[in-house]
Parts: structure tokens; C-alpha cells; sequence
């Protein structure tokens, strides 16, 4: 079966941030198709929203030029899906977007670095009842049997 992933938005922005770090690795992975990446159009539109808020850009030295660019780039390697944003099984909103996003994709993981996400025991079995694992960046990377030096 597949790897079909969905990725958090703090991890994309971990990877813009880091361009070496583990979240990266991930990135790097996903653009040479060692799993399917998906995403949704309200995932991107939070992305961009949270590369152009000045603390990030002022920590990398970046424009809304740039976070534009950036999620164009993800656009292109990640499969869109539609989403139902009303999944309420969340106490964030936005993480019922990330999880609904996963279901409209039949992702088999979603990849987050918010404990809310990866520790919600309850969470975790209700979406392992649809194949769906909720994991962090190290455990995805451990999945794909992917060390530092393998990207």
C-alpha cells in the first residue's frame, strides 16, 4: 500500500526555516516521491499566512514574495484535495482542516509537530479506525527508513 502523507503546516514552516533540519529531510522526500503528498487549499492558505507574519520573515530574511513562491512550489509536488473544514473532532479548528484534509485524501499519515495532534490518544484511534496514523516528523522519517545521510 502507498504512503500518502499530509503535513502540517508547522512543519512546512519548520522546513522554510530550517532549510537542513529533519522537517526538510521530510520535504526532500516527499518531492522524490517516496510517498504521495496532499495537501488543501485552506492548508496553503494558512501556510502563507504564517510565512508572511514578520517574526518569520525576520527570522529568515524573507518576503511575501518568497512564502508565495515557497507554497506555489509545494502546489506543484502535492496533490490537492477538497476539504470538509466542519470535522470538529478538534479542539483547534485548524487542526480539523489538517485531519479533514487527510480523509478527503485517503492519506495514510498525517506528519505534525503539535503534540495536540500526536498525543490525543482518542484522536489517534478514531483516525487509526480509518487507516490513518498520527505521527511526528522522526517517527514519518523512521517509516520511510530515512537517516540524515540518506538526503
Amino acid at each position: 500500500m502507498p504512503i500518502v502523507a499530509v503535513l502540517d503546516t508547522n512543519v512546512w514552516v519548520s522546513a522554510f526555516l530550517n532549510p537542513v533540519g529533519h522537517p526538510a529531510r521530510l520535504i526532500a522526500a516527499g518531492k522524490a516521491r517516496q510517498f504521495e503528498l496532499i495537501t488543501s487549499r485552506p492548508l496553503l492558505e494558512e501556510l502563507y499566512d504564517v510565512l508572511c507574519r514578520p517574526r518569520i520573515m525576520k527570522i529568515r530574511g524573507t518576503s511575501a514574495n518568497d512564502a508565495q513562491t515557497f507554497v506555489q512550489l509545494i502546489a506543484a509536488v502535492a496533490r490537492l484535495v477538497p476539504v470538509d473544514e466542519t470535522l470538529g473532532v478538534c479542539r483547534d479548528p485548524d487542526d480539523d482542516v489538517l485531519l479533514g484534509t487527510a480523509l478527503a485524501g485517503t492519506a495514510t499519515h498525517v506528519v505534525s509537530r503539535d503534540e495536540d495532534v500526536t498525543r490525543d490518544l482518542e484522536l489517534a484511534k478514531l483516525f487509526e479506525l480509518r487507516g490513518i496514523k498520527l505521527v511526528t516528523v522522526s517517527r514519518f522519517l523512521s517509516l520511510l527508513k530515512i537517516q540524515p545521510a540518506d538526503l
